[in-house]
């Protein structure tokens, strides 16, 4: 049995809900095929927007060891790097701010969102990005990271926290829920309290040292998630049929 979700006049595409998979079909005299050459369940990737922020389109370059997980969006001028792992529903909108920089082994995890603020940026080695994430980073479900800011090796970004704004150096664990921004600078080193609101120099220079159980506890999310890059990419098969499926030919 089908379920019509949504069709647009004019356009011969309509989704379909079957057996809980959604399917891409064409109409064609009054009948609809699957499109075998399209899965929804691709990540969506795509050149930003032209804008009057934006007047240059600018693909994503994403290294061919990253994982790229279902249902998430790349666009724009964003730099994946070797071995990155992104989860399902991840955002990554380089539209308004721009570039992104994701360095090697960082992870992203379900539900992360990344977007900056146009014109605002963070200075690496010479060059503006609106947001660069350096090696071995955490971003746990549901963070959101805006920019301009910048994020250490190493560093843990917890469930639900915020990243906006702020300079976070190497081996910072932020917890759940906490929000790093205004301007701050956050040492080497430094453990952020679940819920916490560091929006002062002042309260960043006062944070205390990362403990030897959080610091293990990072490790143990980056070991995980560096293995997910060729393990997902053996799972998914070089190809998607329409309904999801992975093959290779």
């Amino acid at each position: 049995m089908y379920i019509v979700l949504l069709f647009l006049e004019g356009v011969n595409v309509c989704k379909f809900f079957k057996k809980g998979v959604f399917l891409l079909t064409y109409q064609k005299d009054n009948k609809l095929f699957p499109k075998s050459d399209s899965s929804c369940f691709q990540p969506f990737i795509s050149p930003n927007p032209i804008t009057l922020y934006n007047p240059v389109e600018r693909y994503p370059d994403i290294d061919k060891t990253a994982f790229i997980g279902p249902f998430t969006s790349v666009i724009g001028d964003v730099e994946i790097k070797e071995n990155v792992y992104v989860a399902p529903n991840v955002s990554m909108r380089a539209d308004e701010g721009t570039p992104f920089y994701i360095g090697t082994n960082t992870n992203l995890q379900d539900g992360v969102i990344l977007h900056g603020i146009a014109k605002r940026y963070v200075s690496v080695k010479d060059k503006k990005y609106s947001i660069y994430i350096e090696n071995e980073v955490s971003v746990a479900h549901s963070a959101l990271i805006h920019g301009p800011c910048f994020i250490g090796n190493n560093t843990f970004v917890g469930y639900h926290s915020i990243v906006y704004n702020a300079i976070v150096g190497p081996d910072v664990f932020i917890s759940h829920n906490a929000v790093v921004t205004n301007g701050v600078r956050v040492p080497p080193k430094r453990f952020v309290p679940p819920g916490a609101h560091i929006d002062t120099q002042e309260k960043a220079d006062a944070l205390f040292l990362v403990a030897e159980a959080k610091e293990e506890f990072a490790k143990t999310v980056q070991s995980i998630n560096q293995q997910f890059p060729p393990s997902y990419h053996i799972l998914f098969g070089e190809h998607r049929c329409s309904c999801g499926m992975p093959y290779n030919r």
